[in-house]
């Protein structure tokens, strides 16, 4: 039997985008895989009242199990209101990059507020069509649709590919007419994983192509995908205590913050919060090699995990306070 995201208090996008395109900010997307990091999540975006997207991948979906999944999901409900006092934040569900209409419907049947049918990998009138027949059956729950145009480079999870291939302004008023998504994300730059430019390379994403894409669709929610900026703090944390990630550069926070004062309402963060756990626990296995407890080295990730995603509110997304707009 169906579950539907409001019986488990959970929030549709399309208020919450509404909001951030008028207000000048975006919505943090933050993956999760296990309790520490939603526990990380929920703590951040409460104490700071700002909405929330949690968003779960094909690969994470299969990892943490979609019957926990959805128990998760409606505990974060309860934990936000007992941090908030009995005033919860806004908080979707969102399945990221879902390559099927298949495993979107089954997101759907077990309590998402939120889906991501990525279909930029076909051809162009496929990706309409896939889009299309997600969008109908999403919207007969009252469920949320993002769909993607333009092909993100890297390797996060499931999802890789070698090369960018930038959205086409011209191609997004027929795609979101044709579509009826509600949000639409695209390739400006920005790529998945930690390692999104080269030693030397300018690191900079093309704001360009997403005012023209503004001019476009006006006031279109947009949504960026591969926003991790990899704070080269933690990259010397993580080498210093035995890591390899010696090329690992992201993109600038000033970059995205100017991109939020835009039509982006939502930006996907994870590899940052992976930078930040794993740090955080390759320093205690280094300078308290005898621990052996889970909780000893996964209290102080989920702790910097807390740390960084208020930062990211806060100074570069600034959806801090606007939890209850």
């Amino acid at each position: 039997m169906a579950i539907s995201f409001k019986d488990l208090g959970l929030a549709n996008t399309k208020h919450m985008f509404s909001k951030a395109v008028v207000g000048g900010y975006a919505i943090p997307g933050y993956n999760f895989n296990n309790l520490e990091q939603i526990q990380a999540i929920i703590q951040a975006c409460s104490e700071i009242q700002s909405p929330v997207i949690l968003q779960v991948s094909k690969g994470a979906r299969e990892y943490a199990n979609q019957t926990l999944l959805r128990y998760l999901a409606q505990g974060c409900v309860e934990y936000a209101k007992e941090i908030g006092k009995g005033k919860n934040i806004p908080i979707a569900l969102h399945l990221d990059h879902g390559d099927s209409f298949e495993l979107c419907v089954s997101c759907i049947e077990f309590g998402f507020s939120s889906v991501m049918i990525d279909g930029s990998h076909l051809s162009y009138e496929e990706n309409v069509a896939l889009t299309k027949k997600v969008v109908e059956y999403a919207h007969k729950y009252d469920v949320s649709v993002e769909g993607e145009l333009g092909v993100l480079a890297g390797v996060e999870d499931e999802v890789q590919a070698e090369h960018h291939t930038y959205t086409r302004p011209e191609e997004v008023v027929d795609f979101t007419k044709r579509t009826g998504v509600d949000s639409l994300a695209i390739s400006i730059g920005t790529s998945h994983g930690a390692f999104k430019f080269k030693p030397g390379q300018k690191a900079e994403i093309r704001l360009d192509i997403l005012r023209e894409i503004e001019k476009q669709i006006p006031g279109f929610p947009i949504v960026m995908h591969g926003s991790s900026s990899v704070p080269q703090d933690l990259v010397a944390k993580i080498n210093s205590y035995g890591g390899k990630l010696k090329e690992a550069i992201g993109i600038s926070e000033a970059q995205i913050r100017e991109a939020c004062k835009s039509a982006v309402c939502k930006v996907n963060i994870d590899s940052d919060g992976r930078l930040a756990m794993t740090a955080a626990v390759r320093e205690v296995f280094a300078t308290k090699p005898e621990e052996f407890d889970p909780r000893k080295y996964l209290g102080p990730a989920r702790n910097a995990l807390k740390e960084l995603y208020k930062h990211k509110c806060c100074d570069v997304l600034g959806s801090a306070g606007h939890a209850f707009d």
